[in-house]
């Protein structure tokens, strides 16, 4: 799966995918768009090929047209970009404990919650 952020486009359709929890045809989530923007078909269809190809999206057959599904959720693809960009970091300890030290009280919480979640046998 590639390893990058989506562009503008690619996060807009990304986004209505998840919504849907389903999957969608190019159609589907052109008219969706459609409501907000003024978008082509040919553009959204290239757009999602795109998803498809770089291994955002799976696709299979209903009749004529192609039914697309993400590969992975909201939350793994964030997790995903979690990881890349500790990974760019000389000292991924520095990076954590300054990013653990700009957490909302919010953010603490959920992160004290997920640690009660994965089990240590799950952490490396």
């Amino acid at each position: 799966m590639a390893g990058q952020r989506f562009g503008d486009l690619e996060a807009v359709v990304m986004d209505r995918l998840w919504s849907y929890g389903r999957p969608a045809t190019v159609r589907e989530v052109l008219e969706d768009l459609q409501r907000e923007r003024t978008i082509a078909y040919t553009t959204v269809m290239t757009v999602m090929d795109n998803l498809h190809k770089k291994g955002w999206l799976r696709r299979g057959r209903e009749g004529r047209a192609f039914l697309y599904e993400p590969v992975s959720s909201r939350e793994g693809y964030t997790a995903r970009l979690m990881r890349e960009a500790l990974a760019t970091s000389d000292n991924q300890a520095a990076a954590l404990v300054h990013f653990l030290s700009d957490l909302s009280p919010e953010e603490a919480e959920a992160l004290r919650t997920a640690l009660k979640v994965v089990p240590p046998e799950g952490r490396t």
